[in-house]
């Protein structure tokens, strides 16, 4: 049995919205009372619609965003009490890959300046600094004669991997990306992927890999967590998930998908309504209103994560049946 790098413990984030002069404050559930448990050397994939709390998690996790309640057991530690200082000795093993790499890269720096900064940063001795940025800019498939330019002189899908380069050099045990590829061509995405995945193997890496794109997923994770409106509504294998979803929402989620046989039909199942505001979410199940399943427990009880066919899923449909 592979060992748990990383354990999410009924973590929640609520923000405080509206505080001014004549606003009442409204409370908001981000993530609520989210569990995860990611291996040593895989990928766990997050989906969900714009607004599920996937991102915030992500942040939530790395403390970028501090919870609210719940635990974060890293390398078998609670980091959640840690202070800053204690923090800064963890992020060396935890990095992030964001969705937009331009907005994250210094433009008034030179991509060797970028990538310097984490090792000075964290004490790696000045002699040992310019072959381990030459390594990571090969890993990424770049060049060492690229790093006296700028972000605007590269690509997106280049800045991409200068964004990778930069999450690697520390050599981190967890990477979490946030929709790296959703800003990219699809001609380029692949190739991110698959570098993502060889730096996997090569470094043995484990990503926690948010996206709402179902296809990139499939293309990537080994196990699939369906969030809505910060919960997560279902967890399986990724083989398991996409042959045979069981929450109605995340059906739903996966007839959007396209499927590569031209003789396989699949039913599109369409939701009704908008994904409902989390400061003022429905009673009992949150999917309630949009579900074409709905029964009456369905509006005052909010159902457990329980384990069905071998995977997790919220849904009183499966407590009826047994």
């Amino acid at each position: 049995m592979k060992t748990p790098l990383l354990e999410v413990r009924n973590l929640q984030k609520r923000f405080l919205t509206g505080k001014g002069w004549l606003q009442q404050p409204t409370c908001v559930h981000a993530v609520n009372g989210v569990n995860l448990t990611v291996t040593e050397g895989e990928t766990l994939g997050i989906v969900g619609e714009s607004g599920c709390g996937k991102s915030t998690l992500g942040r939530c996790i790395l403390r970028l965003i501090e919870p609210t309640e719940g635990e974060i057991v890293f390398q078998g530690r609670d980091i959640r009490p840690f202070k800053k200082a204690d923090m800064h000795q963890v992020r060396r093993n935890m990095q992030m890959v964001f969705q937009n790499p331009f907005d994250t890269l210094n433009p008034k720096l030179t991509i060797k300046s970028i990538l310097t900064e984490p090792l000075i940063a964290h004490g790696i001795p000045k002699e040992l600094r310019q072959a381990l940025i030459e390594d990571t800019m090969e890993l990424v498939g770049l060049s060492k004669k690229q790093l006296a330019r700028y972000a605007h002189e590269f690509s997106g899908g280049q800045r991409q991997r200068i964004g990778i380069a930069r999450a690697l050099m520390l050599r981190p045990k967890l990477i979490i990306a946030d929709e790296p590829v959703s800003a990219l061509d699809v001609s380029i995405q692949s190739q991110i992927l698959n570098l993502l995945q060889d730096l996997q193997e090569q470094l043995s890496l484990t990503y926690l890999f948010i996206s709402h794109d179902l296809s990139v997923v499939e293309h990537i994770a080994d196990r699939v967590a369906v969030m809505y409106l910060g919960e997560v509504i279902e967890l399986a294998n990724k083989e398991d998930l996409f042959a045979k979803p069981l929450h109605p929402y995340a059906q739903s989620l996966l007839s959007a998908v396209p499927v590569s046989d031209p003789d396989e039909k699949r039913e599109r199942i369409l939701l009704k309504g908008d994904l409902p505001s989390p400061s003022n979410p429905p009673s009992g199940c949150k999917f309630h209103p949009r579900c074409w399943a709905c029964m009456d427990i369905c509006k005052t009880t909010a159902p457990a994560l329980q384990e069905v066919e071998g995977r997790l899923v919220a849904c009183h449909l499966y407590e009826r049946n047994g």
